[in-house]
């Protein structure tokens, strides 16, 4: 997810351009959907079917950046850090920062899956916190959470994931909810989404103005309502965007990349899959595989647990608690990875 959550730096940096905090929630608001496409409909076209990763591994790190282009300096450079921090659940947590811009994304990801009438339903556990930091002022923060996923097409050997029920986008004096839909909904169409942008309560304020987006997250959307301070009723078009590939870098002070580190890790077994050397890519995959069981026998043996390089876990999460109120979420609390501010040499701004 949050490799695939950075594709887009242009508009992730547009953010700290809004002119006010109603702009800025539609600018979140158009980052968040962009970034749907890279990470639910990631479609092997040749097959037919969605793509697999590789199982992370505890302890699994990954650094990158998406530097400023050279035609647009002032967007600034993007960094990402990502670490696996539990194997059984499987938890991703992961920073996402473009400082000139004060701009920082934090947050963890995990699954929890079960079956339904011939179809895969993912409950995503998690949540991320955006937080602008203008040049002067406070910072303002944004709750976001994530959307049920429904794995569809398993009957004809072609799964594809539908987006399902509800997430939030909750700060800067707004409250955005984003219903999803697929084929045979209100749109009749795959990918449907339906988003309602509103001041929070007490929070309305003069001019402020309501807003309701629709249309499908991995193509096109437009206003519905509101949208009276743009030109047309055009809100987004995914398909004009162009991911940004991330520039993975290591993590060491030499600026290699060090055992764990996913392009190293993973090294022999993706060169046997690009070669079509399945014996060797399964051989690897089973060598990385028993190495893991070994050390969690090891450290059971030792009554001791998996150091983790770049976060610590807290039972709550303020920021949660607090925004969550808005809408009365459930659960009203929920843990969190406080990032250490240990960025790697290569990744200091």
């Amino acid at each position: 997810m949050s490799e695939t959550v950075g594709e887009h730096p242009d508009i992730f940096a547009a953010i700290a351009d809004a002119q006010d905090n109603e702009a800025r929630i539609l600018a979140v608001l158009k980052w968040f959907i962009c970034t749907l496409k890279g990470q639910y409909t990631s479609r092997n076209e040749s097959m037919g079917s969605e793509k697999k990763p590789l199982n992370p591994v505890l302890g699994e790190l990954f650094y990158g950046t998406w530097p400023a282009p050279a035609s647009n300096p002032a967007q600034g450079t993007t960094t990402l850090l990502v670490e696996q921090v539990s194997h059984h659940p499987p938890i991703t947590a992961y920073v996402i920062e473009n400082k000139s811009k004060g701009l920082r994304l934090t947050g963890h990801n995990a699954q929890k899956t079960s079956f339904s009438a011939g179809s895969i339903i993912v409950k995503q556990i998690g949540h991320a916190v955006l937080t602008y930091t203008p040049p002067s002022g406070s910072p303002v923060e944004y709750l976001l959470t994530l959307p049920r996923l429904r794995i569809d097409g398993l009957w004809y050997g072609s799964p594809y994931i539908e987006l399902a029920e509800t997430s939030y986008i909750l700060g800067g004096g707004f409250v955005g909810t984003i219903e999803y839909k697929g084929k045979g909904y209100f749109s009749g169409k795959s990918h449907s989404f339906k988003a309602h942008i509103a001041p929070a309560p007490g929070m309305g304020g003069a001019g402020a103005e309501e807003h309701i987006v629709e249309g499908t997250w991995h193509e096109k959307s437009k206003f519905t309502k509101g949208g009276s301070k743009h030109v047309e009723s055009n809100f987004h078009d995914v398909s004009h965007d162009g991911k940004k590939e991330v520039s993975p870098l290591g993590g060491e002070e030499d600026g290699s990349m060090g055992e764990f580190e996913t392009r190293n890790l993973w090294a022999a077994v993706a060169k046997g899959i690009r070669e079509g050397d399945f014996e060797t890519a399964s051989r690897e995959k089973g060598r990385i595989e028993n190495d893991q069981r070994q050390r969690r026998k090891d450290e059971q043996a030792a009554s001791t647990t998996w150091p983790l390089k770049h976060f610590t876990p807290v039972e709550s999460d303020p920021v949660y608690e607090r925004l969550a109120r808005l809408v009365k979420l459930t659960p009203p609390t929920e843990d969190h990875y406080v990032f250490q501010e240990n960025w790697p040499a290569t990744l200091a701004q």
